[in-house]
């Protein structure tokens, strides 16, 4: 019985972490609006910048997206994309960042 308990506590304890995690698309949309991305960013279309979905799509499965997108966003830069360069966003905070990463690579 201490074995299946056991077992079930664990499963129960990693879908709660799952779910601490999950974001919540409708505020990381609001989230995009209000820090200035969807000034040249859409989520389904290349406006400026690659559309969200397109972003999510190349770096699918890729382990370290996550971590390398947060500092893209942060620090700005170009040349993944193309020439057009994408301003550093430093006025937004790390925290809002990753939220805004996490989204966008959750997009399909």
């Amino acid at each position: 019985m201490k074995p299946l308990f056991a077992a079930l506590a664990a499963t129960a304890g990693l879908l709660f972490v799952q779910g601490a995690h999950a974001v919540d698309a409708k505020a990381a949309a609001a989230l995009a609006q209000s820090s200035g991305c969807m000034t040249c960013h859409d989520i389904g279309q290349k406006k400026i910048g690659p559309a969200f979905k397109a972003v999510a799509a190349k770096y699918h499965g890729d382990k370290n997206a996550e971590s390398w997108l947060i500092k893209k966003v942060t620090q700005g830069g170009s040349g993944v994309w193309g020439n057009v360069p994408m301003p550093p966003n430093a006025q937004v905070s790390e925290a809002d960042i990753k939220t805004l990463v996490e989204w966008i690579l959750s997009l399909k």
